[in-house]
């Protein structure tokens, strides 16, 4: 047999003496880019939210805030690359069009920031109804004794309150746990729909769009406006993240009931036919292709059943009709499954993943997107606590610690650990012609199930213990203290 469709044209292909990639450099590129991006966005996310608190009464304070974070994830998208087939498994997004569009949006929304004043008309006035429920610890009393945050000498002694506070740190220690699930899912969720599913990865990249961002989007909104109706005090907050978070959890069972099982591939779950051996792509029917496993192209044969690459399915030519690619000649395919019995459809395979059986893709998408949607209602109730327990002079710096947690315990391990999880579910791993094992090409579903949804409610958990904790720590300040504080503001802001 003669396999024309064989990757003859890497027949000659040498293995380089040098490991490392000539375009290894650019790492720090992308590095200082995100440095860059950092030290920008940072003071948006901190200063931005305290004057926003600060300018708005006490009960309409999480309505903006709720509104100011939807907007942030609303301008999230998706870009797709025309250069590649989609349908091909190694198709990527043109991630590098939202780096250029957010670098001008930015540069253009910098003569608007600058116009602003350091108070808006009437902030003394809304500051000065506002009841303190800083959390009771003295740490309140200490910053006001010392006058605390005029130098930067004073950022030590600044940073130790913040941390001594047993309120704030809970919360922070709580969002960065969902911060960790919500970047997992941000990053997998396209890779977990795309195996699950049978989809191809531009259409999983666009579903995981339509359920996080509006489900996050949505889930601020409501989240700010019930806070802001129900005029909620810290520790009503609180609860109310409780609640939220234990619904979530629930929800997230949703991978036991809609998760799929691998259909059948040829080489990996079952045999060529009963020749050859499982987990070895190659068998008699192939054997002469000289076949690579660096060339991950994968067909659907007549039979149902998935192969490789054409290569792997023996197919020896191949037509075009109406754009369509159909390999006919597979030595490796099986009879039909059609059931109608035409010579035309023995041994033809055809471009892509064969369909899937499974029919819970729907289920999935509705259970996720309420489940996204509950994950983020706490998101906006957690900053608005964050303000409240803490000193008013304060705020900035603690979104600030805030911030900093979320990195170090969620936004940056989230990525690792998920992806540490889904390779471990990896059943055939691409091998080179240097025997280097490269990208997971097919997944065990069931276990890729299993460890999300294990990693998800574990995180889950994490967050409701420290959420009660929060509640169970937060003292509210004597109303005697907190009228005192009211009628001095007041003092202040008509003398002002």
């Amino acid at each position: 047999d003669t396999c024309p469709t064989a990757e003859t044209t890497f027949a000659n292909a040498t293995c380089s003496a040098s490991t490392s990639s000539p375009l290894r450099k650019y790492l720090y590129v992308f590095v200082l880019g995100q440095l860059l991006l950092g030290v920008g966005g940072t003071p948006l996310y901190t200063l931005g939210t305290s004057f926003i608190d600060d300018s708005v009464p006490k009960h309409k304070s999480s309505l903006y805030i709720g509104k100011f974070k939807t907007v942030n994830l609303l301008f999230l998208n998706y870009f797709s690359s025309t250069k590649v087939d989609q349908d091909d498994p190694r198709w990527l997004g043109a991630w590098w069009i939202g780096f250029l569009a957010c670098f001008f949006a930015v540069w253009l929304l910098i003569i608007p920031f600058s116009c602003f004043p350091k108070h808006l008309p009437g902030t003394a006035k809304i500051q000065a109804e506002k009841i303190p429920e800083t959390h009771d610890d003295g740490g309140e009393v200490l910053v006001q004794t010392n006058d605390i945050g005029q130098s930067f000498k004073d950022f030590p002694i600044a940073l130790l309150i913040l941390l001594k506070n047993p309120v704030l740190m809970s919360l922070i220690v709580a969002s960065s746990s969902e911060a960790l699930v919500a970047t997992g899912f941000a990053t997998f969720l396209p890779k977990f729909i795309e195996n699950q599913f049978g989809k191809s990865s531009s259409f999983s990249a666009t579903l995981a769009g339509l359920v996080l961002i509006p489900g996050a989007a949505l889930g601020q909104v409501i989240s700010g406006v019930l806070v802001s109706k129900r005029k909620m005090n810290c520790r009503g907050i609180i609860k109310f993240m409780i609640g939220t978070c234990s619904v979530a959890l629930i929800l997230n069972t949703v991978f036991l009931f809609a998760k799929c099982g691998n259909e059948p591939f040829a080489g990996v779950s079952e045999t060529y036919n009963g020749t050859g051996t499982l987990y070895n792509l190659t068998a008699p029917c192939n054997a002469n292709c000289k076949c690579l496993r660096s060339m991950y192209y994968p067909v659907c044969g007549s039979d149902e059943v998935q192969y490789f690459s054409p290569c792997f399915a023996g197919c020896a030519s191949y037509l075009f009709n109406n754009m369509q690619k159909t390999y006919h000649n597979c030595s490796c395919v099986g009879k039909s499954k059609r059931g109608n019995g035409s010579e035309d459809f023995l041994y033809e395979a055809v471009p892509g993943k064969c369909p899937t059986q499974c029919n819970y893709l729907p289920l999935f998408l509705t259970f996720f997107f309420f489940a996204i949607v509950f994950t983020f209602m706490a998101t906006t109730p957690t900053t608005v606590a964050i303000l409240r327990c803490v000193p008013d002079k304060q705020r900035s710096l603690a979104l600030g610690v805030q911030l900093l947690f979320l990195r170090l315990l969620g936004t940056i391990p989230g990525p690792i650990l998920f992806g540490v999880a889904i390779d471990n579910s990896c059943t055939l791993w691409d091998i080179d012609e240097c025997e280097t094992k490269g990208a997971c090409w097919v997944y065990d579903n069931e276990r890729m199930a299993y460890l999300l949804m294990g990693i998800s409610a574990a995180c889950k958990i994490v967050t409701i213990i420290f959420v009660v904790m929060a509640v169970y720590f937060y003292k509210p300040p004597p109303l005697t203290k907190a009228l005192r504080q009211r009628t001095s503001g007041k003092i202040s802001a008509i003398h002002a």
